[in-house]
């Protein structure tokens, strides 16, 4: 009996991909996303969306962490093509709300980020990574698809609880290191599975703990290859989504492609592409 396994494969065929996760909109995020832009990486900036500051102001009690002044902030990420998601509009620990305050919290960061750029907002992230089963219902109900956690797996596996969403390590990590020469020389083969690394933390850890060139070490070895994926949280979603909505005749040699993304896969050490909209003979 022929063997019909079949693996996903990134845009262009890629196994890998990579996407980063940072929080809080603060002014470390300048530096941060320079050394990004340096090495071709890409990633998400959750944002609670009531801290703004008056412009011009600093505060003088602080020596990280500044929060930023709000047409500053939307130059910033939008200039730099990354994604916004919301973080809670007021950054509170959302499941000691009770369940009309936590909608509120996601609702309203929500649509003050899309007004503020102009775009459809799906994502998230968790303040202080806490939550409950409720929060994540609120979640679905406002139309948020991804919430990421602050759990690690230090792994590489493509997500399936996209809105309890672990990423693959802290940057402060111990084992930051070994993950990356691990990810870097993977080479999977036809058989095996894609492979996502995330990355995740807040900009003004670097600042604090006085350590960019963690950042700047990873995004040199692990940026600028042409077997990576560079994607914003939401671009991955969407594409493992589209990946998951195509239609197979019940022998598999057929496939149809419902969506608006090409999609890529492998199936008996063959890789495929499926058009958008196609309808494709294996």
């Amino acid at each position: 009996m022929a063997n019909n396994t079949m693996q996903m494969r990134f845009p262009q065929g890629l196994a890998k991909a990579l996407t980063l996760s940072y929080d809080d909109a603060v002014t470390e995020d300048v530096r941060l996303i320079e050394i990004m832009q340096k090495h071709g990486l890409k990633g998400t900036f959750n944002i609670n969306s009531s801290q703004y500051v008056p412009k011009g102001y600093v505060d003088p009690n602080k020596k990280w962490g500044h929060r930023m002044e709000k047409d500053f902030v939307t130059r910033l990420y939008t200039d730099a093509d990354m994604e916004i998601a919301i973080h809670g509009y007021t950054h509170p620990h959302l499941e000691s709300l009770p369940i009309a305050q936590v909608s509120y919290e996601i609702v309203r960061d929500r649509a003050t980020l899309e007004e503020q750029f102009g775009r459809i907002v799906r994502g998230g992230a968790y303040p202080f990574g806490t939550y409950n089963d409720e929060t994540v219902q609120a979640l679905h109900d406002a139309g948020i698809v991804y919430c990421r956690t602050t759990k690690s797996t230090e792994t590489f596996d493509i997500p399936t609880d996209w809105l309890r969403l672990p990423a693959t390590c802290h940057h402060k990590n111990a084992r930051l290191p070994e993950l990356t020469q691990q990810f870097i020389t993977a080479a999977p083969q036809s058989g095996d599975n894609a492979m996502l690394f995330y990355l995740w933390g807040h900009s003004y850890e670097f600042e604090r703990d006085n350590n960019w060139e963690i950042i700047e070490t990873f995004a040199a070895e692990i940026g600028d290859r042409d077997d990576i994926w560079y994607a914003t949280n939401i671009e991955i979603y969407d594409y493992v989504q589209a990946f998951y909505a195509l239609r197979f005749s019940m022998d598999m040699k057929r496939v149809h492609n419902p969506t608006a993304t090409d999609v890529w896969f492998t199936r008996r050490d063959n890789l495929y592409c499926v058009k958008a909209g196609e309808t494709a003979e294996l």
